[in-house]
């Protein structure tokens, strides 16, 4: 029987971490992968005393910081109910070799964050990991040389084609809208990019390809198709939150998890902090400051009722 479990291991669970193992609590984190939308990041300018890195090395960082402070963490297990029993949490799913696990604890903090949103158009299943992609952090490297194009209006995409920009010989950003909604900053550096090609009001229509892909179609405000002939698609076009193992657990439309100023979930003891809740604006600092209210808030609970 745990005092806590937390449930996921970015910044929003590892910040937590740090704080529960401060308070000698007897704990534990569980969760897929370390880092989550962190590690996939591009250049991160915005983390305060840091004043350039990226995610890779950041998402690095917080994880050695919660093993210096000799936190467990569970890597690899996929979480797939936390439900309320009485006055325990059952918290279960699948380990890496693909058993079943389930856990016991008092309370749990659920911070899983989100995943990428898909352009649901034809072809992009197909060639998913033939030159489709989620993460250019993950996988631009691949296309040196190469014309792609990344999809998408927000900080992701801008941070995607100005990433692309240094390793591929053109890239073509793909808007729907008529406008960005990311940073000014990353706004004025892509449009400087002599290597970025930005268009406006395009609807990404398809993906084409043999093996791999070889174009991606859009149509303007008018409606016409038109084909760009690429090796590499990068789409970033908003996240999901990843909240369909809760039970009972109050959901927003968006299938966020609604919580408080504390982070409390509806149910007593459950806690969520990060990408995955409905407190607006989606940094990571901002789910690191989360994942410690949180936490101090599960605190209080058990000093009152365990």
């Amino acid at each position: 029987m745990f005092d806590l479990i937390i449930v996921g291991a970015s910044a929003a669970g590892l910040s937590a971490s740090v704080y529960a193992a401060r308070r000698r609590m007897n704990f534990k984190i569980i969760s897929a992968d370390i880092g989550g939308e962190v590690a996939t990041s591009g250049e991160i300018e915005n983390w305060p005393g840091i004043i350039h890195t990226n995610g890779v090395d950041l998402a690095g960082e917080f994880k050695a910081h919660a093993l210096a402070n000799n936190v467990v963490i569970e890597e690899g297990k996929w979480v797939s109910e936390v439900k309320k029993d009485g006055n325990i949490f059952l918290v279960s799913g699948k380990n890496p070799d693909g058993s079943v696990f389930e856990e016991r604890a008092k309370s749990v903090l659920v911070a899983t964050g989100v995943h990428p949103r898909e352009l649901g158009v034809p072809g992009e299943k197909e060639f998913r990991n033939k030159g489709v992609s989620y993460c250019t952090v993950c996988d631009g490297p691949l296309f040196s040389g190469q014309t792609v194009a990344t999809i998408g209006g927000g900080n992701s995409a801008l941070e995607s084609a100005l990433m692309l920009a240094d390793i591929a010989e053109k890239v073509y950003l793909i808007n729907k809208n008529s406008y960005f909604k990311g940073e000014k900053v990353l706004i004025d550096k892509v449009s400087q990019n002599p290597k970025i090609e930005i268009i406006y009001q395009a609807m990404t229509s398809a993906v084409k390809g043999d093996k791999f892909v070889n174009a991606v179609e859009y149509k303007n405000e008018s409606g016409e198709t038109h084909k760009l002939e690429v090796k590499g698609i990068f789409v970033h076009i908003g996240q999901i939150p990843n909240s369909g193992f809760m039970a009972g657990a109050e959901l927003d439309e968006t299938k966020q998890i609604k919580v408080n100023l504390r982070g409390e979930t509806n149910l007593p003891g459950l806690y969520a902090a990060g990408d995955v809740t409905n407190i607006p604006y989606k940094q990571i600092v901002i789910a690191a400051g989360q994942g410690v209210t949180a936490l101090l808030s599960a605190v209080d609970y058990l000093n009152r009722n365990h």
